[in-house]
């Protein structure tokens, strides 16, 4: 038995049309019609139309079985037939469907065309909608699916129902995009720093800030050929910037460790040994002499040999005193 919850949801006609599809052909002929009347009026009232009790009601019955007659066929067999043809296609705009439905139905079916009949044709054609999409869903992965169907407007109780989620794996999607949808806020906000720019330099940009390659070419509306050209160009930049980096390091140091020993004169030559040995005498640990001698701006040249031949500062010192 139909609940009262499917009665409220469903009009008049509509119920009587499905008994009328339920009929046999033997029922509609001589006393049978009117034992056909009888069955289905009560089975309606079984099911809360209130058929019996109403003249209108019961008028209504009528006329739907003899439209039946006339056309030798169930209103039911043709709409459930255009239903089922419709793809998805077809029904992106329920109401463009609605109108194309009754057109092709009422050429036949003359009160299909009431005005009346309409917003329960635009309610099925919408649920045949949604079935089409929850389909059409189903054939993707789970994330995906949720996501279409997040973005085809459905409704979040009905994405759970009919996918068999949980209410956390969708909030878990839901989070996903929510956080898609702003870093395509910063691109955007990105792009507008960098407007009237170069495309090099637009890109560029984009890349230096973190953006994805995807998103460049979505929002940016550049293609992969400009990116990878970008980067190149980028790397070579880079090359650059650190070949020169290199270099001043290497200047740096070498203006740290001081002139080479044949560039140093006799009396600074005199002057370096006499400073290192006053270190030496003051620790014999390597690393600290380094420390003071560095600290006293000897050459690195002579603080070498003081470390490692240290006799050799005699010679040195000789040859300069001539």
């Amino acid at each position: 038995m139909t609940t009262a919850e499917e009665t409220e949801l469903k009009p008049l006609w509509l119920g009587i049309e499905e008994k009328l599809l339920e009929l046999g052909a033997g029922e509609l002929s001589g006393q049978a019609k009117e034992s056909a009347i009888q069955k289905i009026a009560g089975e309606l009232d079984d099911e809360g139309f209130r058929v019996t009790q109403s003249g209108g009601n019961m008028m209504q019955l009528r006329w739907a079985l003899d439209d039946m007659q006339k056309a030798g066929k169930p209103l039911m067999k043709d709409f459930n037939d255009a239903i089922g043809a419709l793809s998805l296609e077809d029904v992106l705009d329920p109401y463009a469907a609605t109108n194309s439905l009754i057109n092709n139905l009422s050429g036949t079916w003359v009160e299909f065309k009431k005005a009346e009949r309409r917003p329960d044709v635009i309610e099925i054609i919408e649920d045949t909608r949604l079935s089409l999409l929850v389909e059409e869903a189903k054939k993707m992965s789970e994330n995906e699916s949720i996501r279409y169907l997040i973005g085809e407007l459905v409704e979040r109780e009905v994405i759970v129902n009919k996918l068999g989620i949980t209410e956390e794996k969708l909030a878990e999607v839901e989070a996903e995009i929510k956080a898609e949808e702003a870093e395509k806020a910063r691109v955007l906000g990105l792009l507008e720093k960098v407007d009237g720019k170069s495309d090099d330099e637009k890109v560029k940009h984009l890349i230096t800030n973190d953006v994805a390659e995807e998103l460049i070419i979505e929002l940016g509306e550049f293609d992969q050929a400009a990116i990878d050209n970008t980067k190149k160009a980028m790397e070579e930049e880079l090359k650059e910037q650190q070949r020169l980096a290199e270099e001043a390091a290497a200047k740096k140091k070498a203006e740290a460790a001081g002139p080479a020993l044949e560039d140093i004169s006799s009396d600074d030559m005199i002057d370096y040994i006499d400073s290192i040995r006053e270190i030496m005498e003051f620790s014999e640990v390597e690393k600290e002499i380094r420390t003071m001698c560095d600290q006293s701006a000897i050459p690195q040249c002579l603080v070498d040999i003081a470390v490692s031949e240290p006799d050799k500062l005699d010679e040195l010192e000789k040859t300069a005193e001539g």
